[in-house]
């Protein structure tokens, strides 16, 4: 045990370099994703996210965005507690049968208009979970999906893109949902 102390007093961390991001991108994207947003729905845009059985790898990203580095609330966006508050639902992870009632649900209380995204490559597809007993399979499965942002786990710029080509895609066509 004494070993395994002085050896970590001595020892660097095991830790990963910073994203090498240029900051003028970010709020480039960002501002651009919190406009469009006030002039499609004329306020800020509301994201409700959903971890319909993901391994946590999606929500990590997700909660990276709202971190000083990112910081979203400054362009306007933000999470929301409720789906009734909600313009989008940020859906991760495949579905599981016993998220699909609740995830069909929460769809229906989320007011229109409204989008679906599903986050990450497991929620396409059901990705490695796949198969499994547990499964139901990808978040298409169970609502409608407007938007698909493929990755294990996407990162946060990645992110904001596919939030932005979302609210593009809405400009050019009305959501009747």
């Amino acid at each position: 045990m004494r070993k395994l102390l002085f050896e970590s007093l001595f020892q660097r961390p095991f830790t990963e370099t910073a994203p090498s991001l240029d900051d003028d991108a970010v709020a480039e994207i960002a501002t651009a994703l919190g406009e469009r947003a006030r002039r499609k729905l004329g306020r800020s845009l509301s994201i409700r996210e959903v971890d319909a059985g993901s391994c946590n790898g999606c929500e990590l990203e997700i909660h990276a965005l709202s971190n000083p580095y990112y910081d979203i609330d400054r362009f306007g966006l933000r999470f929301v507690a409720s789906p009734r508050h909600a313009d989008v639902l940020l859906v991760t992870g495949p579905v599981t049968k016993n998220m699909a009632d609740a995830l069909k649900t929460t769809y229906d209380a989320t007011p229109s208009p409204k989008w679906v995204v599903a986050l990450g490559d497991c929620a396409k597809d059901g990705g490695c979970f796949a198969g499994s007993y547990a499964v139901v399979g990808g978040v298409a499965q169970v609502i409608p999906v407007d938007l698909h942002i493929p990755g294990c786990p996407p990162p946060p710029l990645k992110i904001l893109k596919g939030l932005l080509a979302l609210l593009d895609k809405a400009a050019s066509a009305p959501v009747s949902r």
